[in-house]
């Protein structure tokens, strides 16, 4: 219906303008119109770009508040008009409430607190808090100041909303042709059902060949929820990347409570106050926020695993994995919403940058790709970290390929390996340098009835005899 929707306006429009008013047009949910965009983008019968609007939504302290009244107007209502003693009302009221509602209605000036007494300064006041809340909750403007006021007071937080606007792109048609994944007898018997029909036959074997040549290249190498893809790894839960619009968290199962729990003690303690020379990142970490299942966002995920389990009986260790990996994230001629990533990392005692940087030339020369370069960069896990990039000869530029480090002494202590042992870790697309290594500027030629069998002649594997 959403497809029907979306090529169906096309075909007697220029374009969508706003992906969620046409959802809100037709009473279909934003959702799955996003979805039917992203994969007809991926197929080329659209072009699609992104559309941001930033607004503000409630955190959940605000929306307690937008409820119940904020804690200022709480205490003061807890309090008679005759007063109070300070022990009669800390009774009557939560603990929080008591003490956040004590300091902002005394900046106020709507009370007077004694040693022992409270009384009231004022006979009436008005929630103007919870009115500002609610006004933003029901999508009302509110003006800069009052924003930056319950911004301070961690009472609202930006929302990003993300939609696309849409045009017809060089493929397009106003009914998607049916894409056939098998070639059987029946079809071959009724030439006029496959007749014409782009078939998806042969799609991976480029893929299969640079997997098998890169398993070689890693010869000699030992080789989900949110704590392991995020929480181990030292990265905070208010990192933008643990946003829904970037992670697809998963609805049933939504989330696990198999975890070890001594370590997940320890990872708490150092997101919260540090440890092991870092300051932590000094906020209320979440149980709930870690137990969240999620399609992993790097093969990181499985290296925290098994560096877990290395701690437990270590001995110094490589290890790989080339696996698929899944991200929020529109479609187009460098980036797909799934692909393949690689990682590698080595654990021993007396590992530098020095190493690492050797251990990657090494590896991507293997590969035929000696012009790279080196950048610094931030990773919540690794430091010092660098990205990796290779020259495109058909793109004529630089372009990213991966992204390397040393594992922080603040995600690896806290598994229990010893002071003394490093860890050099590198993760790069398996698409990326196919391309690069035949020319290809776009990354969705690799997945459809476009691939180029003639990549198999040309691999180093056939030259191989394999």
């Amino acid at each position: 219906m959403a497809e029907e929707a979306v090529l169906g306006h096309l075909e007697k429009n220029e374009e969508i303008s706003d992906s969620g008013k046409f959802a809100e047009e037709k009473g279909i949910s934003h959702d799955e119109i996003v979805n039917v965009i992203k994969s007809l983008n991926g197929f080329r019968l659209v072009d699609a770009q992104d559309i941001k609007r930033e607004r503000w939504g409630l955190t959940k302290e605000g929306e307690m508040y937008a409820e119940s009244g904020s804690p200022e107007t709480q205490l003061f209502l807890a309090i008679p008009l005759e007063g109070i003693t300070r022990e009669e009302l800390q009774k009557k009221l939560d603990s929080s409430i008591f003490k956040i509602g004590c300091q902002q209605a005394i900046k106020n000036k709507w009370i007077e607190m004694g040693k022992s007494h409270v009384s009231r300064k004022v006979q009436h006041v008005d929630d103007r808090v919870r009115d500002l809340l609610m006004q933003i909750q029901n999508g009302e403007a509110v003006n800069a100041e009052d924003v930056d006021a319950l911004k301070k007071r961690k009472l609202i937080t930006p929302l990003i909303w993300k939609g696309y606007s849409v045009k017809k792109g060089p493929k397009y048609a106003p009914k998607r042709k049916k894409v056939a994944t098998d070639l059987t007898r029946e079809n071959l018997l009724r030439e006029s059902e496959w007749e014409g029909v782009p078939f998806y036959l042969f799609r991976m074997y480029a893929f299969l060949y640079i997997k098998m040549w890169l398993l070689l290249i890693y010869d000699g190498f030992v080789g989900f929820c949110s704590f392991w893809n995020f929480d181990a790894l030292f990265q905070p839960q208010q990192h933008p990347a643990r946003d829904s619009h970037d992670t697809f968290f998963l609805k049933e199962p939504s989330t696990t409570k198999i975890l070890p729990e001594d370590y997940v003690e320890r990872v708490k303690g150092v997101h919260e106050s540090g440890g092991y020379g870092s300051r932590g990142y000094g906020y209320e970490w979440k149980r709930e926020e870690a137990n969240k299942n999620l399609l992993r966002t790097h093969t990181t995920a499985v290296s925290t695993r098994m560096l877990y389990a290395l701690a437990q009986d270590f001995a110094p260790k490589k290890y790989y994995s080339i696996d698929r990996v899944f991200r929020n994230e529109a479609v187009d001629r460098t980036h797909l919403a799934e692909f393949h990533q690689i990682e590698g990392l080595i654990c021993d005692r007396g590992l530098t940058l020095g190493h690492l940087i050797g251990v990657l030339e090494d590896f991507f020369s293997r590969l035929g790709m000696s012009k790279l370069k080196f950048k610094p960069a931030y990773n919540p896990y690794t430091e010092p970290s660098m990205e990796i990039f290779s020259y495109h000869e058909g793109l004529g530029k630089w372009v990213e390929i991966g992204n390397s480090g040393m594992f922080r002494p603040e995600m690896l202590l806290p598994m229990g390996l010893p002071e003394d042992v490093q860890v050099i870790a590198w993760g790069l697309s398996l698409e990326r340098p196919t391309m690069i290594l035949y020319g290809i500027d776009n990354i969705r030629d690799l997945f459809g009835h476009k691939v180029d069998l003639g990549l198999i002649k040309r691999n180093p594997l056939c030259r191989l005899g394999l």
